[in-house]
């Protein structure tokens, strides 16, 4: 399918179809409305683009790399072209590869598993948990939040000038924050990376779906990312990037797909040659519809015109910011500063409420989707609240009851399928919510905030 001249035109003004556009959801104070989602940097919602492409294929569906009927080769064709896509929505070089993995978190996992011996790893405190957590087997060096894109760069310098320099190293970085939205100086962290011999490895699960990404150009050397923030559904994702140490390393997985040729020993035991492609670390039956939808989804940003997307985006981030603005009560987090380039997401707490409860208000009377809590990202977000960052908590668990304090905060996120009333609803909700209070009552359950029936 090919989106065609006129919807690319349409799509300068008017956001792109998404799953989801019409849901009607009930209001606690009376009536319906239709939904606003805005939690995208948790999950976007899928394109109908993605969807039809998917419902067309489905019919056709067959085993890939192993079977010689028709359907078979059709998959198998379907899932190597949809790598060759993906590829080339990065920018990869030609001796990249692209690994088809489950999410960003198992992306880094997978990298984590093939890194050499005495590896050293650098990550900055402010990183999901996703690029903060897989490295359990490396030697690794937390770096403290900086305050300045030229600190992060400074930072990176002076904890890899004084590393052991024979040895392999690895700096992880996102590309765009997953609470604050800022856009991070990759291609200069890249750049500091490499002159100090180490690799870098690129978590754009927040850049992907909001930015151009070009591999070659930023000069990392690896970049993850998952389909189900890219506008495709869950369970798919993707490590692309340079082969030595993933052909290197043992199978993430070991079994069918990912072996060449197997075979018993006199002794009894088996001898087992395994690829040096991507397959190496795809061993089982592939998530062939999860692949497709990540392709589909690369097709579709790139065909109605991803320039304009991000045009479009920056219009509602710049509203976003101006009416939070507005209200005094408001505290936009932020850890370069409020004019720092950022993509669509964007956190924030309010003097005088528990995150949790605002969350739910902004759900339950307004027909609102938002996140709050740490975002899995607690580290961060302790010191953006100026707690120490040591300090316990729990992804979306509220410490306080309605009306009292909580280290929390509430993130609103938007993309490529967000209409602009729903940006404009939520910021004349934000509004009438601190000047008005709740018209309902809310109670603690389960850790969640929720409305007292």
């Amino acid at each position: 399918m090919s989106v065609s001249t006129a919807a690319a035109d349409q799509s300068l003004c008017t956001p792109l179809p998404v799953l989801g556009r019409d849901v009607r959801v009930p209001l606690v104070t009376g009536g319906e409305v239709t939904y606003a989602a805005l939690d995208y940097a948790a999950s976007a919602p899928a394109l109908q683009r993605v969807w039809d492409d998917v419902a067309a294929y489905a019919p056709y569906y067959g085993s890939v790399h192993r079977g010689a009927g028709y359907l078979s080769q059709l998959s198998t064709d379907l899932f190597e072209n949809s790598r060759a896509t993906v590829a080339e929505f990065l920018g990869c070089r030609d001796s990249d590869q692209v690994v088809f993995t489950r999410s960003t978190t198992d992306s880094l996992n997978l990298l984590a598993a093939a890194l050499p011996a005495d590896c050293q790893v650098f990550v900055f405190e402010t990183e999901h948990h996703a690029s903060l957590l897989p490295w359990r087997d490396a030697r690794v060096n937390f770096l403290n939040a900086p305050r300045t894109p030229a600190q992060a760069v400074e930072t990176l310098e002076r904890a890899l000038a004084a590393r052991d320099p024979y040895g392999p190293a690895l700096v992880c970085v996102t590309g765009a924050s997953n609470v604050t939205g800022e856009l991070w100086p990759v291609k200069e962290l890249a750049a500091a990376a490499h002159a100090h011999g180490a690799r870098i490895v690129l978590d754009a699960a927040q850049l992907a779906p909001h930015h151009p990404l070009d591999i070659a150009e930023l000069d990392v050397d690896w970049v993850a990312f998952s389909g189900h923030k890219l506008y495709a559904p869950f369970g798919s994702g993707v490590l692309a990037g340079r082969a030595d140490w993933l052909q290197s390393a043992e199978p993430y997985l070991a079994g069918g797909g990912a072996s060449r040729k197997v075979a018993r020993r006199a002794d009894g035991g088996v001898d087992v040659e395994w690829h040096t492609t991507a397959a190496r670390h795809e061993a089982g039956s592939p998530n062939v519809i999860g692949v497709y939808s990540i392709a589909s989804a690369c097709k579709a940003l790139t065909e109605a015109g991803f320039d304009s997307l991000v045009e479009r985006e920056q219009r509602l981030v710049t509203k976003v910011l101006e009416g939070l603005a507005d209200v005094d009560a408001v505290r936009v987090l932020s850890l370069f500063g409020d004019d720092a380039p950022r993509v669509g997401v964007i956190s924030f707490v309010v003097d005088g409420w528990n995150s949790s409860h605002f969350a739910a208000a902004l759900s339950a009377e307004y027909g609102i989707g938002v996140r709050d809590g740490l975002f899995c990202a607690h580290p961060l977000v302790r010191t953006l609240l100026g707690s120490d960052p040591q300090d316990p908590g729990e992804c979306g668990a509220p410490e306080a009851e309605p009306g009292e304090r909580s280290l929390n905060a509430i993130r609103v996120s938007f993309g490529a399928g967000t209409p602009d009333e729903h940006v404009e609803r939520f910021i004349g909700a934000v509004g009438e919510l601190v000047r008005d209070g709740a018209k309902w009552n809310y109670r603690t359950e389960e850790g969640r905030c929720v409305p007292a029936v």
